[in-house]
């Protein structure tokens, strides 16, 4: 790299519901970062589930009518589907209402009556979705409604990295939340070092790293939201088909891929699904995961094995 390409910009703000961060090196790198800034932006407007005059709120409030949808929203919904349909339907966008019944990690959390989750457990079931292609048209089922969290952070992060290599960037970080998309190589050229956060303890203190080039790694933990009533932990993480809140062996599982859509796409489902099926499921396909068990074990694809370094010896590697 020239002189110029070393000139580093750093950039946080908040957005998608959570921090996020830009590194980026070169000489327009301001001008850059600034251009991402403004593009998530738009994209929270059109995609928030919580904004009313956002393409998600006009599909919920139309809840049983048919909406027409931008392009780039209609084929994000549609994706969504594929990830549900990858992971047994563990993965599921109709899960908005559940969530907000339950809402783990609010100041209004409280445990619902067997009564009132059964009822909004019918709501909750993404086969129910009409799409019709050829207009960009949905329809929800009467009372459904929908929310792209779980999926738009990986979308997004995938399109800032296209828009910053098409504006000249060849090494920076996106970082949405945990979604982390790495472009190139470092500013020496050598892989990027990305810390796998201990579930057991604050941010910042890590289980090990893993090196990477050129990739995208979605960290995402079920100690991150949750609450707590008569001593029982509760996790944001709602399995779609009990409606409840899950209680797994995982408690922090990372993915690695080109596409930081798959990352996010499949790390609820495989949540739900538990190690053994989620691991057939990356080998199929050609993903690599790094997961950390309540247990303090640490299972690792074969793929990535070599690129991780344990830093905690409170755990290991099986």
């Amino acid at each position: 790299m020239n002189f110029n390409d070393k000139q580093k910009e750093e950039f946080s703000f908040q957005a998608l519901g959570t921090n996020c961060e830009f590194i980026i090196y070169g000489c327009n790198a301001k001008y850059i970062g600034n251009i991402g800034k403004r593009e998530v932006e738009i994209f929270e407007k059109n995609f928030s589930s919580y904004d009313g005059n956002s393409e998600i709120g006009k599909i919920n409030k139309n809840s049983g009518k048919l909406t027409e949808l931008s392009r780039e929203c209609f084929d994000l919904i549609k994706k969504s589907i594929f990830y549900s349909e990858l992971t047994e339907d563990f993965f599921d966008i109709t899960i908005k209402p559940l969530v907000n019944l339950w809402s783990v990690g609010k100041d209004n959390f409280n445990i619902p009556s067997d009564k009132t989750i059964n009822k909004y457990r019918e709501l909750v079931d993404y086969k129910k979705i009409e799409l019709r292609e050829q207009s960009s048209e949905i329809k929800l089922n009467s009372g459904q409604q929908i929310d792209l969290g779980a999926i738009a952070k990986g979308y997004m992060a995938d399109k800032l990295k296209d828009i910053f290599v098409t504006l000249g960037v060849k090494s920076g970080i996106i970082n949405l939340g945990g979604n982390i998309v790495l472009i190139g190589s470092n500013i020496n050229e050598k892989p990027w070092t990305i810390g796998i956060q201990d579930p057991f303890e604050n941010r910042g203190e890590y289980v090990g790293i893993v090196s990477l080039i050129d990739k995208s790694i979605v960290t995402s933990g079920v100690y991150e939201r949750f609450s707590i009533k008569d001593n029982k932990v509760y996790s944001h993480i709602i399995n779609p088909k009990t409606a409840y809140p899950i209680v797994g062996e995982i408690l922090s599982i990372s993915i690695i891929s080109n596409k930081s859509i798959d990352g996010d796409g499949l790390s609820t489902g495989l949540y739900i699904l538990g190690i053994e099926k989620s691991l057939k499921i990356l080998k199929e396909l050609n993903l690599d995961g790094i997961f950390i068990t309540k247990d303090k074990k640490v299972i690792i694809t074969e793929g990535i094995r070599k690129n991780f370094i344990l830093t905690n010896e409170e755990f290991n590697i099986v």
